[in-house]
């Protein structure tokens, strides 16, 4: 049997099924945060299929979790694929979910076809790669890729002021797992995800061949003003921060649009304070998230951001902090051809295209040659709790991946 043969539709929704459960909400998504005792409830069920399959478990120093399959050449570097298990406060179910299900459901397939690969084959499911409760995110991928950064994530805080430190250490503690190397040598990697955007659907195609990832910057802008009573000032003598706050906001929508609406641009969380109906604003907070495939246009946004925020706050000020950049990511060539011949030889409908959304994969691919595929998803609809995906299209995307890996794994 093929490994792609091998892979079990059924199966694999019904892991969906029950990893949805864990953290699930009443309309049908998941909130399982990093870290957070959902998050945890994942790893151990993920660490229960793997050692009922006779897989090795281990985890790293920020918390990543792997399942290893070995190979023939115990020396070999390991073939790695995977995504995150961790989600938006109302998140979908498939959004990194599926890229760390279809790994290790590749892994049964090779197991189940009774195929051996030369070099090991590994599941990962990475640690915060939303950056919904600490920023910034996909921080395991990029601690695996650069481990000199360890010791600043660990002291990284959620919106709660707790430390990433302590939540891992909490975690790791709930959900228990040998320790490894971090940052290991790996020999590639290629990653299945939802593809969270309408243009598959739309083109009734079945399989993305993931060319590149565009370019994001995160900031953190804080508007400081002066807290007053709502009832006895004057507007004109007022120092309300978020009424700055709501006009640099204005200016940044028309700074960052383009005629070609290539640019992505967001504004996902807003703090007020101190958060009194009666008392004017002393303080506002918010978050930026922008997007682009070309390096030079991001910075030359972030001027006019920086600009913008000296024009448009007095009499309060302002700051900007960037939390995260990351440079556009070319995937390797000869996975990216391995991909599309591997859809085309399965007889799946399948284009090249780029991923507007930041994956792990843009950290791996610093190490190792590194693709991605996509899936269809319904509407394009993610980051939204009724996002959704079919069985067929999860197992069409998991075939693609087991038969990569395994040409990759005997390379």
């Amino acid at each position: 049997m093929s490994g792609a043969n091998s892979v079990n539709e059924q199966r694999l929704w019904q892991r969906h099924a029950d990893m949805a459960k864990l953290g699930g909400t009443p309309k049908g998504g998941v909130n399982r945060q990093a870290l957070s005792p959902e998050d945890a409830a994942a790893r151990n069920q993920l660490a229960a299929w793997a050692k009922a399959r006779g897989f090795e478990v281990f985890t790293d120093a920020i918390g990543n979790l792997f399942v290893r399959r070995a190979g023939t050449d115990p020396q070999a570097a390991p073939v790695m694929s995977g995504s995150h298990m961790d989600s938006q406060p109302t998140g979908g179910r498939f959004d990194g979910m599926y890229g760390v299900l279809a790994a290790f459901e590749a892994l049964e397939a090779l197991e189940d076809a009774g195929i051996r690969t030369r070099r090991p084959v590994l599941a990962v499911a990475w640690t915060n790669e939303e950056g919904s409760r600490f920023q910034p995110g996909a921080m395991g991928s990029a601690v695996f890729a650069h481990p000199e950064r360890l010791a600043t994530m660990l002291q990284q805080k959620d919106w709660e002021g707790v430390l990433l430190k302590d939540a891992l250490a909490e975690t790791l503690k709930a959900a228990p797992a040998p320790m490894r190397e971090l940052g290991f040598p790996v020999a590639s990697y290629v990653e299945a995800h939802i593809e969270q955007g309408p243009r598959l659907e739309a083109a009734a195609t079945t399989i993305g061949v993931v060319t590149a990832i565009q370019g994001s910057r995160r900031y953190i802008v804080t508007v400081e003003g002066e807290e007053a009573h709502a009832g006895t000032t004057p507007r004109a003598a007022r120092k309300d921060a978020y009424a700055a706050a709501t006009r640099l906001a204005a200016a940044l929508y028309d700074a960052t649009a383009d005629h070609d609406d290539t640019l992505r641009f967001t504004i996902g969380r807003v703090e007020v304070s101190p958060g009194s109906p009666n008392t004017v604003p002393g303080k506002a907070v918010f978050t930026i998230d922008m997007r682009h495939p070309d390096d030079t246009v991001l910075a030359d946004r972030e001027a006019a951001i920086e600009r913008l925020l000296a024009e448009k706050t007095a009499p309060c000020t302002a700051s900007l902090e960037k939390i995260g950049a990351m440079p556009p990511t070319d995937f390797d060539p000869k996975v990216i051809a391995l991909v599309r011949d591997t859809a085309q030889a399965l007889g799946l409908r399948h284009m090249e295209m780029p991923s507007g959304a930041g994956h792990d994969a843009m950290h791996i691919a610093s190490r190792c040659p590194a693709g991605m595929i996509f899936v269809p998803c319904e509407r394009g609809i993610s980051h939204n709790e009724i996002e959704n995906a079919t069985p067929a299209d999860l197992a069409a995307g998991t075939r693609v991946l087991v038969e990569v890996l395994e040409a990759l794994a005997n390379r």
